[in-house]
């Protein structure tokens, strides 16, 4: 089956979920700068929510450049994909209710570790259609990146309990160091590409 459906699919769940989590976000109840203040941590961790869903987007929309057909094996671990990201604005929501209390701010790592992972099991899944000498298996490499992506998201999740705001740090760092689009896909289809293999 061609890739489009399942791209289109996480087009739109992304969308709705960005669109989610801003209709979420509390308006001021003052004019002037005492109420953007007030809500200025919620404005914060909308503005990481929205980062975190537009860096799987974008690498999301990378790594299906690679893929010329998809079956059961790629549409589960995206629908999983889908559903941690759809979470997203329900945890926004409840570090802000809770006034970013230990066990929301954990939450919010639990669903950027069941995010991750369900990225890497379709990573794996696209390998395995097309093989190790594949386009994605090529630029992925080792992707150590990815690795301690993942361990600093449980880190950050029993660092909550003892503060929230490290945490929210870890968060905001391993969202840093993915802000830079990876270039890895492109460069191994602009080598391929130069090769004549595509």
């Amino acid at each position: 089956m061609k890739p489009d459906r399942l791209n289109a699919l996480t087009d739109g769940v992304v969308a709705i979920a960005i669109t989610i989590v801003v209709l979420e976000l509390p308006v001021p109840h003052d004019a002037g700068w005492a109420g953007l203040r007030a809500v200025a941590p919620t404005l914060l961790a909308y503005a990481l929510s929205f980062i975190n869903i537009g860096i799987f987007w974008n690498n999301h929309h990378h790594m299906m450049m690679t893929v010329e057909h998809v079956d059961g094996r790629v549409m589960w671990p995206n629908l999983a994909l889908l559903f941690f990201l759809s979470l997203v604005p329900f945890v926004i929501r409840w570090m802000d209710e809770a006034a970013f209390g230990a066990l929301p701010v954990a939450a919010y790592g639990l669903v950027l570790t069941g995010a991750a992972l369900s990225y890497q099991l379709l990573e794996r899944a696209i390998v395995a259609i097309h093989g190790r000498r594949g386009t994605l298996a090529q630029a992925l490499g080792d992707d150590w990146k990815a690795k301690l992506s993942l361990v600093s998201y449980v880190a950050a999740m029993g660092l909550a309990f003892v503060n929230p705001y490290v945490a929210l740090a870890l968060y905001v760092a391993v969202a840093i160091a993915w802000i830079i689009p990876d270039r890895r896909i492109e460069q191994q289809m602009i080598g391929e590409h130069k090769d004549g293999k595509r």
